[in-house]
């Protein structure tokens, strides 16, 4: 079975180049540039891996973290451009 990665973030660019890249190593990729829409598709798509963006329109990345898990224990790997050592700790 193929393993399915859900990248949640809101640049478009970005996840269409880590989707380009993700795919050429076998993965299914799937992408979503909002929370609500990425947290749809986690129900509906039952991936093996979240990408999760920290900076998101709406709901940051730590709650859309909380959010899933509330439900799930499905590995999570942050995506962020921030360095700050209460960001690092907080996720």
């Amino acid at each position: 079975m193929t393993p399915t990665l859900l990248i949640i973030d809101d640049d478009a660019k970005l996840n269409q180049l880590l989707k380009d890249f993700l795919k050429d190593f076998g993965f299914v990729v799937l992408t979503a540039t909002h929370p609500t829409k990425g947290l749809k598709t986690l129900k509906q798509a039952s991936p093996d891996l979240v990408i999760l963006d920290i900076m998101l329109p709406e709901m940051d990345g730590f709650e859309v973290c909380r959010v899933i898990r509330q439900t799930s224990n499905i590995p999570i790997i942050m995506l962020t451009a921030k360095g700050e050592e209460s960001d690092i700790v907080t996720g």
